[in-house]
């Protein structure tokens, strides 16, 4: 059966257009990613802001095209929207006219569902699933799942860039704050990660993971098959972080591996990304470039 999901986030929105059969993603036909970032300002504002606005209603446009020559009805396709959409006061506003306008009709999932969701479709061919903790750095928030428990919290390379690292190149104080805030939102995990077991694998996906694997591998074209071999350590990500700080934004759109549209909000996520390993005391870090859009298809 052909069907199609989109994963509306802070940063990106997500389209995959696979065969799915009893549960199963058996065959990827197409999987599109854009930089929109539609929850510019909310974290400030609560409101989505209209020329984010206008960015996403151009990206879901081109995927209502893509579906289409796909022979998918828009109405058809399972479309979640997540962290954004669940702080911004005028979410119902702008996904009424996503409705009217294209056809789509949005979930707006809780974190726990975005969680449970991103857990089943981010564990790669093999992974053995209670051996593993997903977690999903997004724009404006963070899931922690394993096949026990879930946990999602405010913390996102968006919502913490625009918090705290407004210079560029950022100064000495801004990062020693972002570095201290990000350590105290990880508090809330501690008592999460201290029911796993100490030698619990992290898995992480979504988008300040997938461009950090192909930043480390000076990938000049995304290979996801690549990205999915790699595993980090934080010495890697601190590394990384290190790098990053020094840059301006104009330099880290010219690094080899990096998306050009994600280079100012990547120093936040590998900085979540690094104290996430160091705080919760994962030992290693594996990569998957799948996630929640995998996930609302196999739980058809």
């Amino acid at each position: 059966m052909l069907k199609a999901s989109i994963d509306l986030g802070t940063n990106t929105c997500l389209l995959l257009i696979a065969e799915v059969e009893s549960g199963c993603v058996n065959m990827v036909l197409g999987d599109y990613a854009r930089i929109i970032r539609l929850g510019e300002g909310v974290d400030k504002t609560r409101y989505l802001q209209p020329e984010a606005i206008e960015r996403t209603l151009k990206c879901l446009d081109e995927y209502r095209k893509i579906i289409s020559t796909a022979g998918i009805l828009p109405g058809d396709v399972i479309c979640v929207a997540t962290s954004q959409a669940r702080d911004a006061e005028n979410g119902s506003e702008f996904f009424a006219r996503v409705e009217a306008d294209l056809g789509f009709v949005f979930r707006v999932v809780s974190g726990k569902d975005e969680a449970r969701l991103s857990f089943k479709g981010s564990l790669l061919p093999n992974m053995e699933a209670s051996n593993h903790a997903v977690v999903d750095i997004g724009g404006g928030s963070t899931e922690f799942v394993t096949t026990n428990e879930g946990r999602s919290i405010d913390l996102g390379s968006v919502r913490f860039t625009e918090r705290y690292l407004k210079s560029d190149p950022i100064t000495d104080e801004e990062f020693s704050i972002c570095l201290k805030e990000i350590d105290n939102k990880l508090e809330e995990l501690v008592d999460w990660r201290s029911a796993t077991p100490s030698d619990m694998q992290m898995l992480a996906v979504a988008g300040t993971a997938t461009t950090l694997a192909s930043w480390h591998l000076r990938l000049r074209e995304f290979d996801a098959a690549e990205v999915e071999k790699v595993q980090l350590t934080s010495v890697d990500l601190h590394r990384m972080v290190e790098e990053l700080k020094r840059m301006t934004v104009s330099e880290r759109r010219d690094q080899v591996g990096i998306e050009p549209k994600r280079a100012d909000v990547l120093l936040a996520g590998a900085m979540i990304m690094w104290r996430i390993m160091e705080k919760l005391k994962f030992q290693n870090c594996n990569i998957s470039s799948r996630g929640l859009r995998y996930g609302v298809l196999m739980d058809l």
